[in-house]
């Protein structure tokens, strides 16, 4: 008898396990929330970087109107002032 009761989960097993795998899917969940915004923002043409173009790390890649201009800027074909 004895050893069949130690067999068995205790509460505090079973509420650990519980937040553990809890914790666990509101992490993946948020980060499969994110990467599908991510996707719907960039499908509808729109900047998903909030920072300025020159700091984007997608600014290569991007041909969103404002990067273009940006890069425009940092190549140096827009010389207005010369």
């Amino acid at each position: 008898m004895r050893k069949r009761f130690k067999d068995l989960q205790s509460r505090r097993e079973l509420f650990a396990g519980v937040c553990r795998y809890g914790a666990l899917g509101l992490l993946v969940v948020g980060a499969g929330g994110i990467f599908a915004k991510r996707r719907r923002l960039l499908g509808q043409g729109r900047c998903i970087s909030s920072r300025a173009c020159a700091g984007c790390e997608i600014l290569a890649q991007c041909d969103l109107p404002r990067a273009l201009s940006t890069k425009e800027t940092l190549i140096g074909g827009d010389n207005v002032g010369e």
